[in-house]
């Protein structure tokens, strides 16, 4: 019944914590994309690809008390921080989920930033371009994010790698 809302919580569980809504948004993703079993509608948005359908999930695992949410402020934003709970791990151990070896890629995501992990998000939803025609999306799309010809570079590299490694 809750099946997606256990990847999820399976997510948080091998990792630990992830800080961020946007950061948890953009693994889910990628990570979709790299063909792990997560089954989210994403479309783009402000911050690259987006699924209400997480949103809503996340909120409800926070309900269910199977997550924290952790509010932390930094001036003038506040960064939120998330993590199993033992009653999160409970519902986990009567949940069969199997998304295969995700904790290297997890960990890599993790460990990026969230800007980083927006570009890469980015270039991985309009893949279907060429690499001058994704290019002109960043810097029209994202021309707030500052995202140099480097960083566009440095994105497709990992795509690569991440593709290589799964």
């Amino acid at each position: 019944m809750l099946t997606e809302h256990a990847k999820v919580l399976y997510l948080l569980d091998t990792l630990g914590e992830i800080v961020g809504r946007k950061k948890l948004q953009k693994m889910v993703y990628i990570s979709q994309k790299l063909k792990f079993d997560f089954n989210q509608r994403f479309q783009f948005h402000f911050y690259g690809p987006y699924s209400e359908e997480l949103t809503v999930m996340t909120e409800e695992l926070c309900e269910l008390g199977f997550i924290e949410e952790n509010q932390q402020d930094k001036g003038n934003y506040s960064v939120y921080q998330y993590a199993i709970t033992e009653k999160g791990r409970d519902f986990l151990h009567h949940v069969h989920v199997n998304l295969g070896n995700i904790l290297p890629i997890a960990s890599k995501l993790n460990d990026s930033s969230s800007r980083f992990l927006e570009l890469l998000s980015t270039v991985f939803y309009f893949e279907q371009l060429s690499r001058e025609e994704v290019e002109e999306k960043i810097f029209t799309l994202k021309a707030k994010s500052n995202y140099s010809h480097g960083e566009i570079s440095e994105a497709y590299r990992w795509l690569q790698e991440l593709r290589q490694s799964c």
